[in-house]
């Protein structure tokens, strides 16, 4: 069995979900994109109002009730028609705050960062459907591994970090510090590519109707993770 680096999303849930019933309908790639959208619209007003509202309020508010939600849509996949848009909002006014402390502090760095997430976006999604890369079991073991090993880091660095240590790998502005953030920007968009696969596969299995919201949700996750890594890349290099 292999996964997307997602949390949210692997084909084994598939499997164990099954096939949909005739009544409630089967999973669709084209209604998927559809649930993507009508999430990535609602994230992005929650970061508006946010945006121009800035507070520490959302910070905390976006990130603890995002995760907390996002646990629930993973164990409750059931439940992401309900669960999956109310993520997108409390994510969107995360992410609303945390740009604007960003733009403070770094000119133009937004937009840039916006501009890059939507281009990777729509580079990675015209190099999966041209087939340029073929998601092979190989492809999938090595970015799951990649993004386990990046997780174990951020993990080490937030508990370093109660005793006065920092990372440097993750914090630093040097070289490594550098390197580490493009490779994760890198590992992020290539997560993207296996979100993609498993969705086309969740639709040819035959998957649910509320797997759209579900696998929405997912994609939306990378997504937000992608943006927040560019973040970091480019007020690294802004520092230098």
């Amino acid at each position: 069995m292999f996964q997307s680096g997602n949390p949210a999303l692997s084909e084994e849930i598939f499997k164990k979900t099954g096939v949909a019933n005739s009544a409630e309908g089967t999973m669709t790639v084209s209604s998927t994109v559809n649930k993507i959208g009508i999430l990535f619209l609602l994230l992005l007003i929650g970061a508006t109002i946010s945006w121009y509202q800035p507070s520490e309020l959302f910070i905390w508010l976006g990130a603890l009730g995002g995760f907390v939600v996002a646990l629930v849509t993973i164990f409750k996949k059931e439940w992401a028609p309900v669960t999956a848009p109310i993520y997108s909002v409390l994510e969107g006014l995360f992410l609303g705050a945390i740009s604007m402390a960003y733009a403070t502090m770094y000119d133009g760095i937004i937009f840039n960062a916006v501009a890059l997430t939507l281009g990777i976006f729509a580079a990675m999604l015209i190099t999966y459907r041209s087939g340029l890369i073929k998601v092979t079991q190989k492809f999938r073991m090595g970015i799951v591994a990649a993004t386990g090993g990046i997780a174990i880091v951020y993990v080490a660095s937030f508990i370093l970090g109660f005793f006065g240590i920092n990372l440097s790998l993750v914090t630093g502005t040097g070289m490594f510090g550098i390197g580490f953030s493009l490779i994760v920007v890198v590992v992020a968009a290539l997560n993207l590519v296996l979100d993609f696969d498993l969705i086309e596969k969740g639709a040819k299995a035959g998957a649910p109707k509320y797997f759209e919201w579900y696998t929405a949700f997912g994609l939306i996750i990378t997504l937000v993770w992608l943006y927040l890594e560019i973040l970091r890349l480019l007020s690294k290099l802004q520092r230098r």
